[in-house]
């Protein structure tokens, strides 16, 4: 038994190493500079109006309709991104590749805000509705339709299925448990069964119940952890222009090694940056989209919610995060370097351990406990989009009634994933997310035309307010009197 354990280890390091190589990651790259540039690089240029066209259209009235609305269809998508790599996965990211990740991280999140862009702009182009009239979309869809190629697309849904299982399921659960367990003394079965149960009752109401409950929690647990770093950074505002220059040395050092401040280099800080960056955000695996097209918004509009989604996610949380954790004195550059460089890197706090020392050195114990809250709350709202995700990969493959099945084997498996052990589960899940990420960027690069064609046509136009007489217009056609009606 030890034996086949030690073979499925093995071929899980290979699998991953496939789906992550130098080849994923230079897609990746790709996909957002190309989008960036074509755009003029939007995601900054056009701050002002994409943030008018997300965080603007909260103070707006609310329209009536069928599905959810798109700032719940932002949260359900924000819920599956803001998990244990905002917390842990920052903490791993500076122990494998020091306090240059951090940079390399927020450079792949600002050109993976574009990659989200161009995701939900074809996503909003290429859809359908499903038997009870409901809009849905995603990476399956623009394959089929875009590409003309059903099977790459029924290949994208297999592994979204299978690390909507893994990493957006049982790791989440097996989170939730160990934080519970190491604050509270909970017994992982007992979190297994309340975790499963509060899954099950949410997502029985279909994507609608899912986007509010989100609605209210991802607002909530983001704004409490965000104040939680925030005091942290106030508290250490003394060391900040230190360890932003440290960050900035590390991200391009050449030598690795004992040499200068760390000993990193810049081939560990950038590799390691970039593929945690994607882990956390998903900006390029093709995922989100699925909530976001439930709104069934206008393309481009749609698109800048996936510019916001990631901005939240990486270029403010995970950074918030990494810089908390370095100005608290958590991470000692020089102990944790020697450690990578003599194998005994293991024996020193990783993942959420670091995080939560990071918060104990400001609030004391009671740090560790608001950490292991957190957690919890970041992963059950992860476990509430991903379920979302594998009911509609579950549906595009099988059929809607195969949702309903899918729906119950993601309960059970929550509760197996808050008491098994998970060390292969997580490295299968990460290729299997690489590998969902494959036939994505693929069709992101061959429809880039389309991406970009309609984005000029639109020209990104902010959101026409509501007036007496106009309920909607796209384009310059007045939906309720079909005359020409000039936008801006």
């Amino acid at each position: 038994m030890e034996h086949l354990t030690d073979r499925l280890q093995a071929a899980a390091v290979l699998l991953d190493r496939l789906a992550w190589g130098g080849g994923t990651i230079g897609l990746l790259a790709l996909c957002g500079l190309v989008f960036s540039v074509a755009t003029g690089f939007f995601q900054v240029r056009g701050a002002r109006r994409w943030l008018a066209a997300t965080l603007g259209s909260l103070f707006q009235k609310k329209q009536r309709g069928q599905g959810p609305s798109a700032f719940q269809s932002a949260c359900t998508a924000l819920a599956a991104t803001l998990g244990t790599g905002n917390i842990a996965g920052v903490a791993t990211a500076l122990v494998a590749g020091g306090p240059g990740a951090l940079f390399w991280m927020w450079v792949s999140a600002l050109l993976g805000t574009m990659t989200a862009f161009a995701e939900n702009v074809l996503a909003g182009l290429y859809r359908g509705r499903n038997s009870r009239g409901e809009a849905v979309g995603g990476a399956m869809y623009y394959i089929e339709q875009g590409l003309h190629c059903r099977p790459l697309a029924l290949v994208f849904s297999f592994f979204c299925l299978l690390g909507s299982l893994g990493m957006g399921n049982m790791a989440q659960a097996n989170s939730i448990a160990a934080g519970l367990e190491d604050s509270f003394g909970l017994a992982p079965a007992a979190t297994g069964i309340a975790a499963a149960a509060l899954v099950a009752v949410t997502i029985a109401g279909g994507m609608g119940r899912v986007g509010r409950v989100t609605e209210k929690l991802v607002p909530f647990m983001a704004l409490a952890y965000t104040c939680g770093a925030a005091a942290i950074l106030a508290a250490n505002f003394s060391r900040l222009p230190a360890v932003l220059a440290l960050v900035l040395r590390e991200a391009f050092s050449l030598k690795a090694g004992l040499g200068g401040a760390a000993g990193y280099g810049v081939a560990a800080a950038l590799s390691v940056g970039v593929a945690r960056g994607v882990s956390s955000n998903e900006a390029g695996l093709g995922s989100s989209v699925m909530a976001n097209s439930a709104a069934g918004g206008e393309p481009v509009e749609q698109g800048m919610w996936g510019i916001f989604e990631v901005a939240v996610d990486t270029l403010f949380m995970c950074v918030l995060t990494g810089l908390a954790i370095l100005c608290s004195g958590a991470y000692d550059i020089n102990l944790y370097a020697a450690a990578r460089a003599q194998g005994t890197v293991e024996a020193l706090p990783n993942g959420a351990a670091l995080t939560a020392n990071a918060f104990r050195a400001v609030f004391g114990e009671e740090g560790g406990v608001f950490v292991a809250v957190s957690l919890a709350l970041f992963a059950f709202s992860t476990l509430l989009g991903w379920s979302c995700y594998g009911a509609q990969a579950a549906a595009y493959l099988w059929g809607e009634r195969a949702a309903g099945l899918y729906k119950g084997v993601f309960v059970a498996f929550v509760l197996l994933g808050c008491v098994a052990k998970l060390e292969l589960v997580w490295q299968l899940s990460d290729a299997f997310n690489g590998f969902m990420a494959l036939p994505n960027l693929a069709a992101l690069l061959w429809l880039s035309p389309r991406v970009i064609r309609e984005f000029r046509r639109r020209q990104a136009p902010l959101p026409v307010k509501k007036h007496a007489d106009i309920r909607y217009i796209t384009g310059k056609k007045h939906l309720k009197t079909g005359k020409e009606h000039d936008i801006l």
